[in-house]
């Protein structure tokens, strides 16, 4: 269990600012909300929400109204940031669409709401069109180009992986991936990198290692994964820059063009890309992962396999 245990202490402030917004957001996805009508009176919009809406349009009594609704619903003071953005016609008609950001310093959460156009209802969910595909639409917005992967480009299963390399569950993903994949040769597995700065010191440092030894050497990216995951518990914002040169020597990497990749903006670029296509693929944490589109969060090995069996059944029945 120690490994369940790495993050310290010093993460402690943040995981209790995090908590109203965890709380919230374990709230909203249950949320059906009527509103209040239009005219009743709204409380006045925090600093903080003035500050957001500045140099644009003043937010309309329906972005008012639902802001003050959640804050009176949650508690949430005038030290947290509640955006609302302008409704707009959505794909399910007679629903507005409205999206609703919640910051507490450096933590944040975003959902998407639908309103009714009398401005009576709030509902929080996801609309779907029962005549696509549902898993098409992500898979069509996962990026795995220049991303290191293990298997045939070709298999009938791709596991798309969003990863931290200092989250503990993540390196529990690790270990269920390595008595797992074996059994399942019809399996790519992808990497993506989505280092959560603010709860992880070293995350980014290794997210680097990461990217600047597939540069060099595609093959040399999983020895310095391994690693990295393998030795987790040795690691430390004070020493990650030591570990990973020495996990790029013992790889068969170049130090000097490591050294140079790792500080180059190049490769902090690329870190950033592979963030931003978990976040618009609405990745909140990790490790999260998609089989074939499919997402599933956290490093359960029954769940896992269930997804690639379905996956694999599915295109034996296709096929026959």
């Amino acid at each position: 269990m120690k490994r369940f245990n790495t993050e310290g202490t010093e993460v402690s402030a943040q995981r209790s600012r995090r908590g109203m917004l965890l709380a919230l957001a374990a709230l909203l996805a249950w949320a059906c909300l009527p509103m209040v009508s239009r005219g009743q009176t709204t409380a006045s919009t925090s600093p903080a929400s003035k500050r957001a809406a500045a140099g644009s349009a003043a937010p309309t009594s329906l972005q008012k109204n639902v802001e003050a609704y959640l804050r009176h619903l949650y508690a949430l003071g005038p030290e947290v940031q509640v955006t609302v953005s302008v409704p707009k016609e959505s794909e399910v008609p007679g629903l507005l669409e409205t999206t609703v950001d919640v910051k507490d310093g450096e933590n944040s959460q975003s959902a998407k709401f639908y309103l009714s156009k009398d401005g009576k209802y709030l509902v929080r969910g996801e609309a779907a069109d029962l005549s696509k595909d549902p898993l098409a639409e992500t898979r069509a917005r996962i990026d795995i180009k220049d991303a290191p992967s293990l298997g045939d480009p070709k298999a009938a299963v791709t596991l798309v992986e969003f990863s931290d390399f200092e989250c503990p569950v993540c390196r529990s993903l690790h270990d269920v991936l390595r008595g797992t994949l074996p059994n399942y040769p019809q399996v790519r597995v992808v990497f993506k990198d989505f280092p959560l700065e603010s709860l992880h010191p070293w995350a980014r440092t290794a997210a680097l290692a990461g990217r600047c030894a597939y540069q060099q050497d595609p093959k040399a990216f999983w020895k310095v994964y391994d690693a990295i995951y393998d030795q987790q518990e040795l690691i430390s914002a004070s020493n990650a820059w030591s570990k990973m040169t020495d996990f790029a020597g013992q790889a068969g990497l170049n130090p000097d063009s490591f050294k140079a990749c790792m500080a180059s903006p190049e490769a902090g670029a690329a870190i950033d890309a592979s963030r931003t296509n978990g976040q618009q693929l609405e990745v909140g944490s990790t490790p999260t992962l998609f089989i074939n589109g499919r997402r599933l969060v956290g490093a359960d090995p029954k769940a896992l396999e269930q997804y690639i069996q379905y996956e694999l059944a599915q295109q034996k029945l296709s096929k026959n």
